[in-house]
């Protein structure tokens, strides 16, 4: 008889653990415990199950069976699931070995996996807390019988989430809205056997979403390479998690800042892929901005990016990673970067360039804690004959929907978006295709409102009868006018809030 759990049973279970947790362990620290034992008890149970395979495969060669399931990962004696299940006392002391153990038996691919969590603070975890945790893992098997890599996959990604609502403030650097990350790779449209990568993977939901739209087009996903880098030591570990659990087999996650140290690169350059993903943390202040005047990786090429505002290096890292051929990216950025006086030269240069494809202005709180519009720049290093010298912007500030306190968009808003950036064509107040002589006239800006002119209701029956337009009307008309106005002043109080911020 089957023991296989449905997906809400997944999520209810997995949860379970963080209500153990809850009034022990602040929300903000619940991943650095939980993900670790899911992965834990992941790899035992899994190692059981070919473990048994190949014992009744075997006749009960009980050599042959151990190395059979050793071929998978390896488990080593006295460190699996059950042994720490068997602690009488100093819990942590036996999961750390164990996990120690795991990682230093499986070279290469474990190695670090389980993050730097202080399992052996009694204060703040007892024994009788971490033996609840276990006992309440302990209580369904986590075979890929009874649930198989994708279930498992999303049933993660769904504590992810749910880690990212109960912590806050933390939210937005854990967590990007999935229905935007959704829309922004089937943008990109990436294919079998092409790299991926994100310089600033989080937990690596962009990298499992571009291989779920890999398996949605039925390309075969298996022959993906995915790369990320994580500056944080514990997400990283969590994004390394996330992608055996999602069963990625080449996959590689770097720990360090990309800024500094990037961490792919062959002989003397950056090491390029086929499409970039990326959420880079908005205008960071604190950076080398003196080194990156004479970074030896070349991605200065647009130039250095003012201290407070770090999103053009970030950008430059990105356009230095695309393959000169193949190379394509999407990346979310506060709408600042489309406009701001400061980074004039650099985005005059950028368009120059020619490597802006499109720019996406998203609608209001898609983000956590933040009504904030962002939009997001898509380049390619090698545009199509037609869209070469042009950019196409698209105003979709009215595509999302909002359902109890969380925005999102829905299907129909991310066909709408794809379809306009497919047909890379005007549509009146929603889509322009703006020239490179049309940009330089606007003084580089990118901001969309000086390109995407929405109609105002009725403009042309009271223009032409010369009717008094209604209340309605001419709010809507004076409210459209100064749309580009507060989104600048949006970006000059952002400025002038860095200029307090950094020290005299």
């Amino acid at each position: 008889m089957s023991t296989r759990m449905t997906q809400q049973e997944l999520e209810s279970y997995l949860w379970g653990a963080a209500v153990i947790l809850r009034g022990l362990v602040d929300a903000g620290d619940y991943k650095q415990f939980v993900f670790p034992l899911i992965f834990f008890k992941r790899l035992s149970d899994v190692w059981d199950e070919d473990h048994a395979a190949a014992l009744a495969d075997s006749k009960g060669d009980a050599a042959y069976a151990t190395s059979t399931a050793n071929d998978r990962f390896v488990i080593p004696e006295g460190a699996h699931w059950n042994d720490v299940r068997g602690a009488a006392k100093d819990v942590g002391r036996a999961l750390q070995n164990a996990l120690r153990a795991i990682e230093a038996a499986n070279p290469g691919r474990l190695d670090g996996i389980f993050g730097d969590a202080a399992w052996t603070n009694k204060e703040r975890l007892t024994d009788v807390t971490l033996k609840n945790l276990i006992e309440h893992f302990s209580g369904q098997p986590l075979s890929l019988a009874n649930v198989p890599e994708d279930e498992l996959g999303n049933g993660y990604e769904f504590l992810i989430k749910k880690f990212a609502d109960d912590s806050g403030h933390t939210a937005q650097e854990f967590y990007t809205n999935r229905t935007l990350v959704h829309l922004m790779v089937q943008m990109l449209d990436p294919k079998p056997g092409e790299s991926i990568y994100d310089p600033t993977c989080g937990t690596g939901g962009m990298l499992i979403s571009a291989l779920s739209e890999v398996k949605r087009q039925r390309g075969e996903h298996r022959t993906l390479k995915l790369y990320g880098q994580e500056r944080n030591h514990m997400t990283a570990s969590i994004a390394r998690m996330n992608l055996v659990l999602h069963g990625v087999e080449d996959s590689e996650i770097a720990r360090g800042d990309t800024l500094a140290t990037p961490a792919f690169h062959e002989a003397d350059r950056l090491k390029t892929f086929d499409v970039v993903l990326a959420n880079p943390p908005y205008s960071i202040k604190q950076w080398n901005r003196e080194a990156w005047q004479s970074d030896p990786w070349g991605r200065n090429f647009l130039g250095t990016p003012p201290q407070g505002r770090a999103d053009y290096a970030f950008f430059q890292h990105i356009l230095k990673s695309m393959d000169p051929k193949t190379g394509r990216s999407a990346v979310l950025f506060p709408h600042g970067v489309l406009f701001r006086k400061e980074e004039a030269a650099l985005r005059a240069k950028l368009i120059e360039a020619d490597l802006v494809d499109c720019v996406l202005g998203l609608g209001p709180n898609l983000f956590y804690n933040s009504p904030m519009e962002a939009c997001v720049v898509f380049c390619r290093a090698t545009k199509p004959a037609k869209q070469r010298g042009k950019v196409l912007l698209i105003d979709a500030v009215n595509e999302v929907a909002r359902e109890r306190a969380v925005s999102f968009l829905r299907p129909e808003h991310q066909a709408r978006i794809a379809s306009a950036y497919a047909a890379f064509a005007d549509v009146e107040g929603f889509a322009k295709v703006a020239t490179r002589e049309e940009l330089a006239a606007q003084s580089y800006s990118l901001s969309i409102p000086l390109y995407v002119k929405r109609p105002s209701a009725n403009a042309a029956t009271t223009e032409s009868t010369g009717e008094v337009p209604t209340l309605r009307e001419a709010w809507g008309a004076w409210e459209e006018s100064g749309r580009l106005f507060w989104t600048e002043m949006d970006a000059v109080v952002d400025m002038l809030d860095g200029l307090v911020d950094e020290p005299l």
